[in-house]
């Protein structure tokens, strides 16, 4: 008998391969405003938090308020980069599918908003396998690296947070994880990233169909 009755899944990162892109264009966007950075060093400071957390990051940055174009801006060139370019994690869907065969339980909790996570999901053929079980920082009161949202995911499918196991693979994420008392495996393909995350908690995996060693 599996101790986890309950899957929990990240978005970005885990499901969709969106963070790649989100911070080539947010650097681009930093750089045109003088703020000399890469999407390496983005994705290592923001990944996994709020996107109101950068946001407020950049802004401190910056020295002050941002121009008035740059989130319309930064935002369209974003969603036009997914539609043009984003993909599921590869490996996801067949861990999805069998997920689904074995009467496994899931769920989506991401630092995402709803809005972000219907555009993500929906564009990669993702979201009917979580329709219906999509959380989201909007819905807590802090986001990752606290456990509220965690806790509130487990809550609204009726777990209790012991026999839920995390997946995620981010700093941030890995941290809320163990403070709600939850298993974690962390997903990461990037050799400089896997060391962080066990570090923080994690059983570390680069195959999604690994996941499946963990029930």
């Amino acid at each position: 008998m599996s101790s986890i009755d309950l899957i929990i899944f990240d978005c970005d990162g885990v499901l969709v391969d969106s963070e790649s892109i989100v911070c080539r264009i947010l650097a681009e966007e930093m750089n045109k405003l003088g703020m000399a950075t890469t999407a390496e060093e983005l994705d290592e400071q923001f990944s996994g938090r709020p996107a109101r957390d950068c946001l407020l990051e950049i802004e401190k940055r910056f020295g002050g308020p941002l121009p008035d174009n740059y989130f319309g801006n930064t935002e369209r060139r974003i969603r036009e980069a997914f539609h043009a370019e984003l993909e599921p994690v590869v490996g996801i869907e067949g861990l999805l599918d069998h997920l689904q065969q074995i009467g496994m339980r899931s769920c989506v909790a991401s630092s995402g908003s709803h809005q972000k996570m219907h555009l993500t999901l929906n564009k990669t053929g993702l979201y009917d396998y979580f329709d219906g079980r999509i959380y989201s920082a909007e819905d807590v009161s802090r986001g990752k690296p606290w456990p509220e949202l965690f806790l509130h995911a487990a809550t609204s499918m009726g777990v209790e947070p012991g026999r839920c196991l995390v997946v995620e693979d981010s700093n941030a994420g890995v941290e809320a994880a163990v403070a709600a008392g939850m298993r974690v495996v962390g997903y990461s393909t990037h050799k400089q990233r896997a060391p962080q995350l066990e570090q923080r908690g994690a059983r570390v995996v680069s195959d999604m169909m690994s996941v499946l060693n963990f029930l």
